[in-house]
């Protein structure tokens, strides 16, 4: 039957304490009745920036995975390069960023630059956190696609990310399903 399953792997050393490992989370979809690979949105979520601040992340994280899409989160204290490299490799359709340090413009700017250098602007980005209205309106003209904050309802988040067209696997590894 199809589902979720997680797996962890180690990742890079923690900014914290060097001799630990970070571990990335990423769920993967099982196979279907019938034993083909069950189609799924892929959504890599990130901290971007030195902002320590993971429980809201992991609650959309999760919330994602539970509406049966497959995430790949990356954890804290991730940098624009890494985000859009992590991207690429997975072979994401959306990319979600959380933020509480204030550099928002920046940082989102950073990863769309990187992004669009790599001729992935079909990735959608969304992101949330503590970001002030009129930063919301630049950073929609910048190209994020949306931004919610705190107190967003998961399931608006969820119903957001599930209206994203699942094109770019598709298009790179040429199947149809």
């Amino acid at each position: 039957m199809g589902g979720v399953g997680i797996l962890q792997y180690p990742n890079t050393p923690s900014l914290h304490n060097p001799s630990e490992k970070r571990r990335v989370i990423k769920t993967r979809s099982m196979k279907t009745a019938t034993g083909k690979p069950a189609r799924k949105l892929r959504v890599l979520i990130a901290k971007v920036g030195l902002d320590g601040h993971d429980r809201g992340v992991k609650i959309v994280a999760r919330g994602l995975r539970d509406a049966g899409m497959e995430v790949i989160y990356l954890g804290i204290h991730n940098t624009p390069e890494e985000i859009a490299s992590s991207a690429l490799q997975e072979d994401v359709d959306a990319i979600g960023l959380s933020i509480h340090s204030a550099a928002h413009m920046t940082l989102f700017g950073e990863v769309l630059a990187l992004l669009k250098k790599n001729k992935a602007r079909d990735i959608a980005v969304f992101g949330g956190g503590i970001i002030p209205q009129e930063d919301i309106r630049s950073l929609k003209k910048m190209g994020i696609k949306e931004i919610f904050t705190p107190g967003a309802p998961l399931e608006e988040i969820v119903k957001f990310v599930k209206s994203i067209k699942s094109t770019r696997r598709k298009a790179r590894t040429g199947n149809s399903a």
